[in-house]
């Protein structure tokens, strides 16, 4: 009621009296009315930070109250209000502390989750997002029932997700989905070849087997688990117990692959390997050490290099020459099938596959969001935060890069909230809407009085 009173009283008082109304008893009553507001928001503030006392991620907020002057003088006293608002500390940290959930992340230091919200305009069972960027502290993920990570808030983890075609990360932020996760091969690094080739008497007689200079094709695969043929060719060189291997990639593609080729000595007494040279390198005699060479890499098919092994200088495991030989056979080191047995987070942000070959693959990246000055965010409902032109732009980096925090696995960050502290503003924020009112009941019978005089 004060302030439908106030314009036409203090009006009226002004013309008559001829006194400034700064100092009235309405302005006192305006001043009171201000107070009861400002303690009131602060009131707000409080009670909103002890209900997310329990809450992960939320980020406490304090009361600011400043002095707004409507008028003053040298010689005269100063009327005003008070003006009370919310100052956001989203740049401080919580406490981290373990957790049952083991997709559950928190952030040590500065960084914000990337997040996105359902729009609710699906048509399907694959959901629509909104085109805000979200952005939050609450890492307490888990996957719903289709395949995404979402914290308690309902918020949509959004990271890298790993090209299931090429197994390389992509580079548009997109919400991660982990359903349908099929085993990639692993690369190829050994093909272990067991041959037994013919003696030189076996081959000049004609009597050798012709599978045993002409292994069957081997399949080796890339980084991106892709497959490639591996032929392997066993030549006689001319010179006693001496044969040469080469190995090609892709030798009937059109665009054919890795190829080297390696001279093989074998002893004449035993049979057993006597020394291997790679073409271009320097033969291997020593007793006990791997027969092995490299197929180096090339550009043009995506297949890395890997080793061929043979066995050992001087053993009889391995490749060795006896009789008319046998069928030969080479096997590569890569894992070709696993069972998808659910994700797991890592303190770099690598999401990983795990199978029950005990392998692990990446099916995305989670990277944090930094900004110029967080305490610009704006609060958004599920403690989220959408950028303004105070807080700057998000940068979007790695964690432990570029002043971004690091990740903790298996943790999550509590509320800011202080309740002992936030308890105690509580009083006095109770004594203060108290005294304010008792300013405006005591301007209240200070108006009584005036108007008494009439009678």
């Amino acid at each position: 009621m004060a302030r439908f009173l106030l314009l036409p009283i203090r009006a009226r008082f002004s013309r008559c009296a001829g006194r400034r109304p700064d100092m009235s008893i309405f302005g006192a009553l305006s001043t009171a009315d201000s107070g009861l507001t400002a303690q009131s928001h602060a009131f707000t503030d409080i009670s909103n930070n002890i209900s997310n006392s329990q809450t992960v991620g939320y980020k406490a907020t304090e009361t600011d109250f400043s002095d707004y002057v409507l008028s003053s003088g040298a010689a005269q006293g100063t009327n005003g209000t008070v003006r009370a608002t919310t100052a956001n500390e989203n740049d401080a940290q919580g406490t981290i502390t373990s957790s049952t959930n083991a997709l559950a992340l928190a952030i040590s230091g500065k960084g914000f989750f990337s997040v996105g919200e359902e729009s609710g305009d699906s048509t399907t069972t694959t959901p629509a997002f909104k085109t805000t960027a979200y952005y939050t502290r609450n890492g307490n993920f888990t996957e719903n029932k289709q395949g995404y990570l979402v914290n308690s808030s309902n918020e949509f983890l959004k990271g890298y997700s790993v090209n299931a075609s090429n197994g390389v990360l992509n580079t548009t932020l997109a919400p991660i989905n982990v359903a349908n996760v099929v085993f990639r091969p692993t690369p190829t690094t050994i093909v272990t070849d067991a041959a037994t080739l013919p003696t030189d008497s076996a081959m000049s007689g004609g009597s050798a087997l012709s599978t045993a200079t002409s292994q069957p094709q081997t399949t080796v695969y890339d980084s991106a688990g892709a497959p490639h043929t591996l032929d392997e060719t066993w030549t006689q060189t001319g010179a006693p117990n001496t044969w040469t291997l080469t190995a090609e990639v892709d030798k009937s593609s059109a665009t054919p692959g890795n190829t080297m080729t390696a001279t093989v000595s074998f002893d004449p007494t035993t049979g057993y390997l006597a020394s291997i040279t790679p073409a271009g390198g320097t033969a291997n005699t020593t007793s006990g050490t791997p027969a092995s060479f490299s197929v180096p890499a090339v550009s043009t098919n995506n297949m890395g290099a890997f080793n061929i092994s043979l066995g050992a200088i001087g053993s009889a495991a391995g490749t060795s020459v006896a009789g008319n030989g046998s069928p030969v056979s080479s096997t590569s080191d890569s894992v070709t099938t696993g069972v998808y047995q659910g994700i797991s987070m890592t303190s770099d942000g690598n999401i990983l596959a795990n199978f029950d070959n005990n392998e692990t693959q990446l099916v995305g990246k989670v990277p944090l969001a930094t900004f110029a000055n967080s305490n610009g965010l704006a609060s958004q409902d599920g403690e989220a935060f959408v950028a303004t032109s105070t807080s700057g732009a998000a940068t979007v980096t790695l964690s432990g890069e570029n002043g971004a925090g690091d990740l903790e696995t298996s943790s999550v960050e509590n509320s800011t909230t202080s309740l002992d502290t936030d308890l105690t503003k509580l009083i006095v924020a109770q004594q203060a809407y108290g005294a304010n009112a008792k300013v405006v009941t005591a301007a209240n019978e200070m108006l009584q009085t005036v108007l008494s005089m009439k009678q």
